[in-house]
């Protein structure tokens, strides 16, 4: 991946994994925003997006994206860059429909078609699979480690936080097999592949930025 040229990093990651903080870190450090799977589903649920209307906005303005991040998203005078996520642990939700798998793949690529960006979502990997500078990362961690980190950040018990982890664990893989033939585990998916295993997040984001460097 060239980070001179407009890009898009993609973050697959096991909940518990601390892929998400990864992933925000990651955008701090290259100057560029973060976008999540919450963020495109809270979009889609307040403004009742369907594919037909991004079409159509779009057919109205260059682009839609860039016009929604002047007109609703505030900035901050301070940051030279933003990142956007709805803070979101895992809550119970409806499976995804064929029509609304497409709206947020069509979120996604807008996003990515206003500039570089980090995105983290199930099927990111596959969406962006052919996009000319693109890296596809997956974060895991050991299942104990994701237990523990869970148990921390929601005030779960062990036995409770395994039995999220097994749930949102089969929920995930069921999504990206319904939605993309293939399997998230499946390393032919990813650029890169980190092991949180004794590692920090900022000792990621290192490792990454390396590997970025030295894939140019």
């Amino acid at each position: 991946m060239e980070k001179n040229k407009q890009f898009v990093i993609t973050i697959n990651r096991e909940l518990g994994s601390g892929g998400r903080t990864i992933g925000e870190k990651l955008a701090a450090r290259l100057g560029v925003p973060f976008y999540d799977k919450a963020l495109v589903k809270a979009i889609e649920e307040k403004y009742n997006l369907t594919v037909e209307d991004i079409e159509r906005i779009k057919g109205e303005r260059h682009s839609w994206w860039a016009d929604f991040q002047r007109n609703i998203t505030p900035f901050s005078d301070a940051a030279k860059w933003t990142y956007y996520s709805v803070e979101a642990y895992e809550k119970p939700e409806k499976l995804t429909s064929e029509n609304m798998f497409k709206t947020e793949t069509r979120i996604l690529e807008e996003m990515a078609q206003d500039g570089s960006c980090v995105i983290a979502g199930r099927s990111a990997f596959f969406i962006f699979r052919n996009h000319p500078n693109h890296l596809n990362i997956l974060i895991q961690a050991p299942f104990e480690q994701r237990v523990q980190r869970v148990m921390t950040k929601q005030n779960l018990s062990k036995e409770v936080a395994e039995n999220v982890l097994h749930a949102v664990d089969k929920k995930r893989e069921y999504y990206v097999n319904r939605y993309t033939g293939s399997s998230r585990y499946d390393t032919r998916n990813y650029d890169l592949v980190v092991n949180m295993k004794n590692m920090t997040e900022d000792d990621a984001v290192e490792l990454i930025m390396d590997f970025i460097e030295k894939s140019r």
